[in-house]
């Protein structure tokens, strides 16, 4: 009988930028904390300038954050994904009927007697990941056409079924059960904005990126010449984008933080239900080590970026609902970042057969650089 593969530790995986990459993450969510408690002026600057509810400085961050991985995606390879029923089936199944579902369970177990963090958790399960994704599915060394793909999935459904699945979670479902409604409205187009700001600018900028390039000087020198040189832009953005964050709405962080770990307790659940959740579909489906950690990281992860925008948008900045919604990336961020060094250590004792999986090693190869 074939031994299986010897453990492959994270720090072989990543190079030294991305093996201290929680370290960054921590750095900047303290620096974005101090700098709304210390330099208010900072949130003040951050609301004023905003096209709707999308801030222009985070925007920035985040098309800075998501253009490196989209451009890393080979476009011509997708045809593969579309085609695979499995994980496409997996992947509509978990976001848009499961994670809905778990997030409505555990914040009614957690939080019977807080009606607006409650409802600001269930805005947050509805508000299915279509960003920082990529940078965890890229670090675990995922499929990324799939990642793509997926993505673009979950934007569509956004922008189609959330208003509805809002409706059904806070007023229908609750009503069935005997349960406390909320009414709430939700703008069409501040979750078109969300997606066409979040993902199909980058989007768009990735495909062409790849198109023109390799189109003038081919693979071989975009792939080996040109995505090094933006790759690390990636992790810039995302470092940026925290400490915005956390710097325009930490102060209520820091103002209640009995609140904040109350929120974070069902919110901990989710992310690690979600995560094992995709893990065991994508086993019992008998998909490959890279696309089962693609539908595990885009099961678990949310757009906290919609989801607060949507409770600011229909509760107010200072509501308990926005609230939620702010706490989301502060402990999705190391969460998810944990789970990519979870998702490395199960490889090599789950899917001992993909260790030589060409697609695999690829990835591999590419977050070394």
């Amino acid at each position: 009988m074939t031994s299986p593969a010897p453990p492959i530790a994270p720090a072989v995986k990543l190079n030294v930028t991305d093996r201290y990459l929680a370290l960054w993450i921590v750095l900047s969510m303290l620096l974005g904390l101090a700098l709304a408690y210390l330099v208010p002026a900072v949130a003040e600057a951050l609301h004023t300038f905003a096209i709707g509810s999308v801030s222009i400085p985070i925007a920035i961050g985040l098309l800075v954050m998501m253009y490196p991985v989209l451009a890393k995606v080979r476009y011509s390879d997708m045809g593969t994904v579309v085609g695979d029923r499995r994980l496409l089936v997996s992947s509509l199944l978990l976001n848009w009927i499961v994670g809905p579902a778990v997030m409505f369970t555990l914040v009614w177990l957690m939080l019977p007697d807080l009606p607006e963090y409650r409802t600001g958790l269930i805005i947050v399960g509805l508000a299915r990941c279509i960003a920082m994704v990529l940078i965890w599915n890229d670090l675990a060394c995922g499929d990324r056409e799939a990642a793509a793909v997926l993505v673009a999935i979950n934007s569509v459904f956004q922008v189609i079924a959330f208003s509805g699945l809002a409706w059904f979670y806070l007023q229908i479902l609750p009503s069935w059960l005997g349960l406390a409604t909320t009414t709430a409205g939700f703008s069409f187009w501040a979750i078109m904005i969300s997606v066409l700001v979040f993902l199909g600018v980058p989007l768009l900028a990735g495909y062409l990126s790849r198109r023109i390039g390799e189109a003038r000087k081919g693979r071989a020198w975009y792939e080996g010449s040109f995505l090094p040189k933006v790759g690390p832009w990636a992790l810039y953005g995302l470092l940026f984008t925290i400490v915005m964050l956390f710097a325009l709405q930490g102060e209520q962080v820091i103002d209640r933080p009995l609140d904040v770990a109350r929120i974070a307790l069902p919110l901990l659940a989710y992310f690690v239900i979600m995560f094992l959740l995709g893990y065991l579909v994508g086993k019992a489906v008998d998909l490959s080590y890279a696309r089962t950690t693609t539908l595990a990281f885009t099961a678990a992860g949310n757009n906290f970026e919609l989801a607060i925008a949507v409770s600011i948008g229909a509760f107010g900045a200072a509501s308990g609902e926005a609230l939620a919604g702010i706490v989301g990336p502060l402990i999705e961020v190391p969460v998810l970042v944990a789970l990519v060094y979870v998702s490395l250590w199960l490889r090599p004792r789950l899917f001992p057969q993909d260790t030589a999986d060409p697609t695999v090693a690829a990835a591999v190869a590419s977050s070394r650089r």
